[in-house]
């Protein structure tokens, strides 16, 4: 098996698992608890949209705060909070989601709550390749992804026996080694200091949790839903 790791734009036609951890990938893992369906979208207006015509929630943000008109933000703590009865929850984010759109191969959705579980069900599903993609920040690298990226990496490889890692996964695997340097980096980053601006310090320690969810979204025809693997 071949695991590799990216920057926005997946390199395999295999399997690929979207990593945004601060906070699309946290968020929707935490949603997952809840919704039975997430549909990803590019924009609030294709939120709104959306909303008219399943009766869904509408959760998101742009820049890191909540869109004007939405019911929740982007925020895995909130959610958890939130009630209401439909089992559809409509999220636009500013990265994660943004990826999503062009990806070709089969998608799971990770970060460091599931990195267990992500790591079982892409050996379970891929045939030739894993590949991680970081979602960044507009753009621009971002520390948390690679080193979440890293965690489910490690995962993998203690999984795998026949695995050819690629260097530049093999450098974020050595970079998550140390848990109090990657909880600093978390709160460090360019991520990090907005969400503690915008008062979210709390969904940083929520990122951080490893391993406190079985939950893996797969994305497939536009919408994420919960899979189960042992």
């Amino acid at each position: 098996m071949k695991v590799t790791l990216s920057f926005e734009e997946s390199i395999s036609s295999d399997v690929s698992i979207m990593v945004d951890v601060l906070r699309a990938s946290t968020t929707i893992t935490a949603a997952l608890d809840k919704f039975t369906q997430i549909i990803p979208c590019f924009t609030p207006e294709d939120a709104f949209k959306l909303r008219d015509e399943t009766g869904g929630v509408i959760a998101g943000e742009r820049k890191g705060a909540k869109v004007e008109g939405f019911d929740i933000g982007n925020s895995p703590n909130a959610l958890k909070e939130f009630n209401c009865n439909t089992k559809t929850l409509i999220l636009t984010t500013s990265n994660g989601t943004r990826i999503l759109e062009n990806m070709k191969s089969t998608v799971l959705i990770g970060c460091l709550n599931n990195a267990c579980s992500v790591a079982e069900a892409s050996l379970e599903l891929a045939t030739e390749h894993i590949d991680l993609v970081m979602a960044g920040v507009w753009g621009k690298f971002a520390i948390e992804d690679f080193l979440a990226s890293g965690e489910i990496i490690y995962e993998i490889s203690k999984r795998c026996g026949e695995c050819e890692i690629s260097e530049y996964a093999k450098s974020a695997v050595l970079a998550r080694s140390d848990y109090g340097a990657v909880k600093k980096a978390f709160h460090e980053s360019t991520s990090g200091n907005k969400l503690k601006s915008l008062g979210y310090e709390n969904d940083i320690e929520y990122s951080l949790s490893k391993n406190s969810s079985k939950n893996v979204g797969l994305y497939k025809d536009g919408s994420i839903n919960k899979i189960n693997f042992k």
